[in-house]
């Protein structure tokens, strides 16, 4: 998904459904994931950066986001690597992947969330704490926010992460 926002292009991703083949067996920590039912609905998938369903089967794994980037990207991010949770559907055929029509997914809105940016080097530059609701317009006010911190030249990734548990939610990248 490409989104060009006040001249500043932008793509958000899911997490690459390669690699997930890959972590539903063994993830970054090198232990297999945790199984379940949401029983709920409601966990946030990072693989299709939607809600779980009621009675979907999810996997709780550990994801090393800017590890992968930084394999792609030839990026060294050393101590910046980090490590956390993520839930994923538990089965490939489950998921529907990412929707399409590009920017920030309603469905990961929340109320506060935190913006982090990195160099290409991997290295943090900064952050922003983003208020936002749970409507299109929310969605638009998103966007303007990664749009901003992407005019910045030195910016090339952005992690989007919950406030309240700091998980990792999904990534932006500078387009082109």
């Amino acid at each position: 998904m490409t989104i060009t926002h006040e001249n500043t292009a932008f793509r958000t991703s899911a997490i690459d459904p390669a690699l997930l083949t890959r972590l539903r067996d063994t993830d970054d920590a090198g232990r297999a994931p945790e199984l379940s039912t949401d029983e709920e609905g409601g966990a946030p998938l990072r693989c299709c950066l939607r809600h779980a369903a009621p009675g979907d089967r999810i996997a709780l794994l550990s994801y090393a986001p800017l590890r992968h980037w930084a394999a792609e990207t030839g990026a060294n991010p050393g101590p910046y690597v980090e490590l956390g949770p993520v839930f994923v559907h538990a089965d490939a055929d489950g998921c529907p992947g990412p929707p399409s029509g590009g920017g920030y997914p309603l469905a990961m809105h929340g109320t506060e969330r935190v913006f982090r940016a990195y160099s290409a080097d991997g290295r943090i530059l900064g952050g922003r704490l983003v208020r936002l609701g749970h409507d299109e317009a929310a969605a638009g006010a998103a966007d303007a926010e990664l749009a901003a911190m992407f005019t910045d030249p030195e910016v090339a990734l952005v992690h989007v992460r919950a406030l309240e548990f700091g998980c990792f939610l999904f990534a932006a990248r500078r387009a082109g």
